[in-house]
């Protein structure tokens, strides 16, 4: 495309300074939007509709209005998986990000071997698929010859022996809940300590010879330098634990219990595949979907507010 000069009125055959950058990001849009744009229209549409094991072999599907929802909001199951959900979200978030600063803080302050030690441990359980950790953290907990039921018991505790940790929803979370976090401080850690190494350390050192204790370095100066990246990490923590399904499932196959144990993710699996009432199942996806974004409303907004004054 070309333009006039403004001081010569010829045309320069210059592009327009905001053609480039938008199509440079065309293809990823395009990606973007088959990828991800066309699921979630067809699950939109398909939670409108009843649409079950009979659609599946061909039959068309009828439109049913908000019956899909009525459904699942009077239904006392859905509430109460959905408080389970977000309960055992924040619980994961709070302790994923807790532990991931301590670690990452604590690694500014290691001496380069150390640090390098504790790096790749962290990397390598990241790294680990989660079928393969999900496989060893069940031996952790196997009733007959489990590692920590034989700790327990040797440690004067007999009411663990041959204790089955999956039969209760209450342990089965926990477990399930420590397994999250392990695998997902790591990158927490990562992503802070590289933060944090960008921080001016002339900033602290002046801090301190002001007489800020290590506290108030932290909280006024350290904290407010990475803030951006605890933003953007808290917020992939609570999309991640509030969508969590692998480690759920895998340890509810492994006889656990699922009706006192589902999160929403098994929830939608449950009724959609497991029961094939679809429709349902779709409602509850786009529940859970409103439910991330309201979660993630401040983040986003402080996104939209950035992008607009940059």
């Amino acid at each position: 495309m070309s333009t006039v000069s403004a001081t010569t009125g010829r045309r320069t055959g210059r592009r327009p300074q905001w053609l480039t950058p938008l199509l440079l990001g065309l293809p990823a849009l395009a990606v973007v939007l088959l990828s991800q744009g066309y699921p979630l229209v067809r699950q939109l549409v398909m939670s409108f509709q009843e649409f079950g094991l009979r659609q599946q072999f061909g039959q068309p599907p009828e439109f049913v209005g908000l019956r899909n929802y009525a459904a699942v909001f009077s239904d006392s199951v859905f509430w109460v998986v959905l408080a389970r959900s977000i309960v055992f979200c924040a619980v994961c978030a709070a302790l994923t990000m807790l532990l991931g600063v301590a670690f990452a803080v604590m690694m500014t302050r290691l001496v380069p071997a150390v640090r390098v030690v504790l790096q790749s441990a962290m990397l390598l359980a990241w790294a680990i698929p989660v079928l393969s950790s999900l496989t060893v953290w069940q031996w952790l907990f196997n009733t007959r010859n489990g590692l920590v039921n034989w700790v327990l018991v040797r440690s004067g505790l007999d009411q663990f022996d041959r204790y089955a940790w999956l039969l209760q929803g209450t342990t089965l979370l926990v477990i399930a809940g420590v397994i999250v976090i392990w695998m997902s401080v790591p990158l927490v850690v990562f992503m802070v300590y590289a933060s944090l190494t960008q921080l001016d350390p002339e900033v602290l050192e002046a801090a301190e010879l002001d007489g800020a204790s290590g506290w108030q370095r932290f909280r006024y100066v350290t904290v407010p330098g990475v803030a951006p990246v605890l933003m953007l990490v808290g917020l992939l923590q609570i999309i991640w634990d509030i969508r969590v399904f692998t480690q759920i499932s895998v340890l509810q196959d492994a006889g656990g219990v699922a009706e006192e144990s589902n999160l929403l993710g098994t929830y939608v699996y449950q009724i959609g595949l497991g029961q094939g009432n679809y429709g349902m199942g779709s409602a509850v996806a786009m529940v859970m979907l409103v439910i991330t974004l309201a979660l993630t409303a401040g983040y986003v907004r402080s996104l939209v507010r950035q992008g607009a004054t940059a």
